[in-house]
């Protein structure tokens, strides 16, 4: 039975493990007892939707606001947009970004007749908001998808020394899958109960490979922040093929017997 703690500041790392190494004679399995990081996945990058562009001269001329990348609730985003529209000189209560919460929609509310905004600019923020590339004016504007805050339904731990897990029917080095049961900024405290074993496909573990990703197989973006896990790896006891042939034969007795 050996335990192994590994940790790093990224969603894909390595660690050394020197000297280990197993028995070859015998089969061993393999399962996460816990998972330390925080809760800072972003749902707004610069790289896919961070873009917020508004006119304030019926389209005559475009502004661009630009959302730092963060993990942000719908509350949060309409906060950003007033505050930046201050800061460019705009009214903080021209544009209103609230929730549909029975239909899981965003609802765009422009006060002013001569604001527009623009969702399909490149890297718009719309597609988080469930709209599509579009313009909308004042009034009332109601996102014709859900919103799409959370766009990491799962995240898959993933080691290189399994075998024997399938994702979508597919061979995967998936050891568990979780979803954060927290806020943004709040640590996630992950205990797998019951444990799920794997066998382990190789007796050297002196190189360790471990990544989560999400539903989709893209990494996972923890902005820096440190992981932690404890791994247990432990001897799978086989029963002898003697033991199981006398097991059968007193099982015949007793029927017989009855």
């Amino acid at each position: 039975m050996t335990s192994f703690i590994v940790s790093g500041n990224t969603s894909d790392f390595t660690t050394c493990h020197n000297s280990v190494i197993l028995d070859s004679n015998k089969m061993y399995e393999i399962a996460l007892l816990s998972l330390d990081t925080y809760n800072s996945i972003p749902n707004i990058t610069a790289e896919k939707n961070n873009i917020f562009s508004y006119s304030i001269d019926n389209g005559e001329t475009w502004k661009t606001i630009a959302l730092n990348t963060g993990a942000y609730g719908l509350a949060a985003i309409n906060n950003e947009i007033k505050r930046q529209l201050v800061a460019n000189g705009d009214s903080e209560v021209a544009i209103d970004i609230t929730a549909n919460v029975s239909r899981l929609t965003s609802i765009v509310s422009i006060e002013n007749a001569s604001y527009k905004v623009d969702f399909g600019v490149k890297n718009s923020i719309g597609t988080v908001l469930g709209f599509g590339a579009e313009q909308i004016g004042p009034g009332y504007n109601e996102s014709q998808n859900i919103v799409d805050i959370m766009q990491v339904n799962s995240i898959l731990v993933n080691i290189d020394i399994i075998m024997g897990s399938y994702v979508s029917g597919l061979p995967s080095p998936a050891l568990y899958s979780f979803y954060p049961n927290v806020a943004p900024g709040y640590k996630i405290v992950e205990r797998p109960n019951p444990l799920i074993y794997y066998p382990v496909s190789r007796h050297d573990i002196i190189r360790m490979r471990v990544w989560l990703t999400d539903q989709h197989g893209y990494l996972i973006d923890l902005r820096g922040e440190t992981i932690t896990l404890r791994i247990y790896i432990r001897e799978v006891k086989l029963r002898s093929v003697q033991s199981d042939i006398l097991n059968e034969i007193r099982e015949i007795k007793k029927y017989f017997k009855n």
